[in-house]
């Protein structure tokens, strides 16, 4: 295939100016072969299969970054979660394979590693019971491993058990790494719907209907979209439409001919491919900025969840018709300290909790790195995760929650979590109390249309 000189410019463009990048291969590996009936032989196991078959993954990703000169941002490992893997051991406490993953992480160089997780949308195992227990001391003694637990599902309906826990997993964690403005609450995400193939952190795991392994990829290019639009500022609806769409189909053939590569070098299945536009605390790579560009003075004011939900929808469309392969969330990310245009947004008053929660219901995942009040207590973070949930279940969609309570702090004041994972102001909560709602438990039952068979 012969490219003109424009295109070339224009990939080249999208790269150096635009921000345009592979935001994470991630290679995901069953772990079910390597259960036992003690927990020291199961993280044996663990280790020597994640060695043999997570040794080459950044070397393979450097390969391709030198050779393509297409940016790989992060390296990450997803394994089946831990909940299934460690069931069958005598182990009370999960949080030793925690600090196991993390180790082999920081020997191969990997940036995260997903699946210290666990499925409770209908109810507890002893395993998902052990594995939640273990979350705080897991997240706080270590730095690479992120946490999962999938709450509700279009087809079981809501656990409030389990939502109802959570909130008290969530207040541990940041009280546990307080003096890091909670920062293990970044780590951790609760899911209504969870994808199990989804290559982003927190939320990456090797679900247990997955094969022995596979390459996922996700890529991001919230500024190649943005430049477009510029491009176009007196553009009507229906020719955004086509801009958008056109430029998630460039996208998607980039990061598939990416991800095939990497799989093949590995000797793994392609799995899939995440377009999703995930933004980072850098000017020029902000899903708000997008939504501004569309005609909106901030994100946040009327009109934002119309133009959102547009972008989200036509991202998806792209995708599919650049690869049969797209899967996992892609669409649009909102996360609050991981876009400097939505953290600017929300320190000037123009978006609240409430309003993101409306943004959720037309985005990809849900409430995303939301700095909260320390005093926020248990049972408040419950009912919004609850909420949430709810918004997931009847609309058969992917929603999440990762919420940070920064201890010590209180609405208004500024929250430091650093890297990728950016700044953001702490957001104001109702103050209406919502204990006797979340002390009920059970389970809320599946909404009817989820009876399709």
């Amino acid at each position: 295939m012969l490219f003109t000189a424009p295109e070339i410019k224009e990939t080249v463009d999208m790269f150096l100016r635009y921000k345009l990048d592979i935001r994470a291969i991630t290679l995901g590996v069953s772990l079910l072969d390597c259960a036992a009936a003690t927990g020291t032989e199961t993280r044996r196991r663990i280790r020597e299969k994640l060695l043999r078959v997570a040794g080459p993954l950044v070397k393979t990703g450097r390969e391709i970054e030198i050779e393509y000169g297409i940016p790989i941002i992060n390296k990450r490992l997803s394994v089946t979660p831990i909940a299934l893997a460690a069931a069958a051991s005598d182990d009370v406490n999960y949080a030793p394979y925690a600090r196991l993953l993390d180790e082999i992480a920081g020997d191969l160089g990997i940036d995260f590693v997903g699946g210290f997780s666990a499925l409770v949308q209908k109810g507890f195992s002893s395993g998902d019971t052990k594995l939640v227990d273990s979350i705080p001391e897991a997240l706080s003694s270590t730095e690479r491993v992120c946490a999962s637990v999938n709450l509700a599902a279009t087809k079981n309906g809501i656990n409030m058990d389990a939502v109802r826990r959570m909130g008290e997993v969530i207040k541990e964690t940041a009280e546990r790494t307080a003096d890091r403005d909670g920062l293990g609450c970044a780590k951790l995400v609760v899911f209504c719907n969870a994808p199990e193939d989804n290559p982003f952190m927190a939320g990456a795991f090797h679900g247990p209907g997955e094969g022995e392994s596979c390459l996922n990829v996700g890529v991001s290019g919230p500024g190649v979209v943005k430049a477009a639009l510029e491009a176009r500022k007196d553009a009507s609806f229906d020719e955004i439409a086509e801009i958008i769409k056109k430029t998630a189909f460039k996208i998607t053939r980039m990061g598939q001919l990416v991800g095939m590569e990497a799989a093949r070098r590995l000797g793994v299945p392609f799995g899939i491919l995440d377009l999703s536009l995930a933004p980072t605390p850098e000017v020029g790579d902000s899903v708000a900025r997008i939504l501004e560009e569309m005609g909106l003075e901030a994100a946040g004011t009327h009109g934002t969840t119309a133009a959102l939900a547009l972008l989200t929808d036509l991202i998806k469309k792209g995708g599919v018709m650049a690869s049969a392969r797209v899967g996992g969330f892609s669409g649009a990310f909102i996360p609050v300290s991981e876009d400097e245009g939505m953290a600017a947004a929300v320190k000037a008053g123009f978006i609240s909790l409430d309003k993101l929660e409306a943004m959720t219901s037309v985005c990809s995942v849900g409430l995303d790195m939301i700095a909260l009040p320390g005093d926020t207590s248990a049972a408040t973070l419950s009912a919004i995760i609850a909420d949430e949930m709810a918004i997931g279940m009847v609309n058969g969609k992917t929603t999440a929650v990762r919420v940070i309570p920064v201890p010590g702090k209180k609405a208004g004041d500024w929250a430091e979590f650093g890297g990728l994972l950016g700044a953001a102001p702490i957001m104001p909560v109702n103050p209406a109390k919502s204990d006797a709602f979340i002390a009920r438990g059970g389970r809320i039952p599946p909404p009817i249309h989820s009876f399709r068979n």
